[in-house]
């Protein structure tokens, strides 16, 4: 049986309410038992509360501070801490646990999912901006605490486990698979109307959502490109991206003798975290399995970086290297929120990347392994200041 001390950073989230979900299932399997150190959310307090109340955790913790009270009087009697607060949630991060699943949406989750990177626990990493921002000193924090990374992204969760760790010149590409998103077949023209509700309607995934917006744009598979170069210590020119509408094959590894190894599975987020949160081990659990019959067949395209120009945009990014690709993640994440509140068009988006990274790629320096972690907050920050002037300039409505 899988036995595991577990915090889940992010637990009111998509991906953390599925770790949730898939820790309960396995549980009622048989096939593991979990003990939570552990949980933080966002606004959701009612969410936060449900779940500690069956977890039981040490402690929960709010990122509002205004919300303490709230939290306090929704766990009275069960006798887990509260807490709230950006540094209370970096507390949570480093107290003793087997496995952390870092799932905070955003830079917000940068600071947690550095901390939990030093403590030598078992780092399940579903926050894309921790890698995108400062992969490299990352990885190596967590090399030198003794600890391991696994990747929960089911792109990355595909490579993770047909990459061979140990002899990575065996390796001629890595090929990371993309819906496409709910527009992959509509008329550019018709993407000046597209809705905050259409972008988030995602055909295949459960997510939040300025992750559907970004999975719309295909900015989501720009980041997850960046993040793979890193991951497996890949140059960018040897990492592909192909449209796969089905998202059956999550990713695959071409290797130097032409062999190409994929992985497959049902579009569910429970899959990737239960590999994370077992590995080397399988987790039982009730999984939805395929049926290829039914299925019939499988299709790939490749993307069209003229429509979806923030995928070109994040390999340019990844191509200058320094602080380009934190500036690409700010810039983005940004415009997408602008996107969710009506104050910028769909395909001004990726435009507001662009003219970001033009006016901030020149400014600052590349991040230290010592300092990285504060240094990419910095630019991150410099970077939303200029990503809002342009969208100000823009004066732009959904």
């Amino acid at each position: 049986m899988i036995a595991r001390r577990v915090s889940v950073l992010g637990s009111t989230g998509s991906v953390g309410s599925s770790t949730l979900d898939l820790m309960e299932q396995a549980q009622a399997a048989g096939s593991a038992a979990f003990e939570v150190e552990a949980l933080t959310g966002g606004a959701n307090i009612a969410r936060l509360a449900e779940q500690a109340r069956r977890w039981r955790p040490r402690i929960a913790v709010t990122a509002d501070p205004a919300r303490l009270n709230e939290l306090r009087d929704a766990l009275a009697g069960t006798g887990v801490e509260a807490a709230a607060g950006p540094d209370a949630i970096v507390e949570a991060a480093v107290r003793p646990a087997d496995w952390i699943m870092a799932s905070i949406v955003g830079a917000a989750g940068l600071r947690s999912a550095w901390a939990a990177a030093g403590t030598g626990a078992t780092l399940a990493l579903a926050n894309k901006e921790s890698l995108v921002c400062c992969g490299p000193a990352l990885i190596e924090r967590v090399k030198r605490s003794g600890g391991r990374l696994i990747p929960v992204d089911s792109e990355h969760s595909a490579i993770f486990q047909v990459f061979p760790a140990g002899a990575p010149e065996r390796v001629s590409k890595l090929v990371l698979t993309a819906s496409g998103g709910p527009f992959r077949t509509l008329p550019r023209a018709a993407m000046t109307r597209i809705t905050p509700e259409q972008a988030v309607a995602h055909p295949n995934w459960s997510m939040g959502a300025k992750i559907s917006v970004d999975s719309a744009t295909m900015a989501n598979k720009g980041l997850e490109l960046i993040e793979a170069a890193y991951l497996f210590d890949m140059p960018g020119e040897r990492v592909d991206v192909v449209v796969h509408p089905e998202s059956i094959i999550h990713s695959l590894v071409e290797y130097v003798d032409g062999s190409t190894l994929a992985q497959m599975g049902a579009p569910d987020m429970r899959t990737p975290i239960a590999c994370a949160l077992s590995w080397p081990d399988r987790l039982a659990w009730p999984a939805p399995k395929l049926d290829l019959a039914a299925l019939g067949r499988l299709t790939f395209e490749a993307p069209d970086e003229d429509r979806f120009p923030a995928l070109r945009l994040a390999r340019e990014a990844l191509a200058a290297g320094g602080i380009a690709p934190i500036v690409f993640n700010a810039a983005n994440e940004v415009a997408a929120l602008a996107f969710l509140d009506r104050r910028l068009g769909f395909l001004n988006i990726a435009a507001v990347v662009a003219d970001t990274l033009e006016k901030a790629t020149g400014a600052g320096a590349s991040c230290g392994s010592d300092d990285a972690c504060e240094a990419a907050l910095a630019v991150d920050a410099q970077a939303r200041r200029i990503a809002g002037d342009v969208i100000a300039s823009l004066n732009i409505a959904a």
